[in-house]
């Protein structure tokens, strides 16, 4: 790996349309950008799982939106909008698509209350996550919430459907991937996921 890297993360090699392409030396999404082209360039080397994280630590709330949901909204929908576009039509242009799942998705989403006078708290009980990629059919949506957006409501999807549903995709069965240990099965799912929807979003 240490004789492979150097050149991997080169992206020095890369056209300048390309770099265009994912938003690169441009203020707002240079940093995104850059992770989502070495993604690109790690798959092509066959790299199995990659992640990507979008945040920032400089304490003004960008990503965490408890003070400025519209105004933190609008700075993360900017800064990784162009390059996770970028990403996935780079990949499609290469022929790699159709054998990468890209998943985009958060530890939870944020209430549709307000939180102070302009922000939200953070809400487990109903936020999205979209696939792309590894043979899903485009143009759908699985469940939804509420009319408050409070909490999901029709053909609910848990975390643990998720992560079975992305093992799905990878052609392992997480209900087989068991084993009995300190007095219960436990498995990838822990012991819930009995819900795939795998084969909804590849039909």
């Amino acid at each position: 790996m240490q004789a492979h890297a150097p050149d991997a993360v080169d992206l020095s090699k890369e056209s300048e349309a390309t770099k265009k392409l994912y938003g690169i030396d441009e203020p707002f999404t240079d940093d995104f950008g850059r992770k989502c082209l070495l993604a690109r360039r790690l798959v092509e080397r066959g790299v199995r799982f990659i992640q990507l994280f979008s945040g920032t630590n400089l304490g003004d709330d960008w990503d965490d939106a408890h003070n400025d949901l519209v105004g933190a909204l609008g700075k993360m929908c900017k800064r990784t909008d162009k390059p996770i576009a970028g990403l996935l039509r780079d990949l499609e242009a290469r022929g790699l698509l159709d054998e990468t799942l890209v998943v985009w998705g958060s530890e939870f989403g944020r209430t549709p209350l307000a939180e102070g006078k302009n922000g939200r708290d953070h809400h487990p009980y109903a936020f999205s996550n979209w696939f792309a990629g590894g043979g899903v059919k485009g143009g759908r949506v699985i469940g939804s919430s509420d009319d408050f957006g409070l909490r999901a409501q029709d053909d609910k999807v848990d975390c643990h459907d998720v992560n079975g549903t992305i093992l799905g995709l990878l052609g392992m069965d997480h209900l087989k991937l068991t084993y009995f240990y300190q007095g219960r099965d436990q498995r990838l799912t822990d012991v819930h996921g009995e819900h795939e929807f795998a084969a909804r979003l590849l039909s």
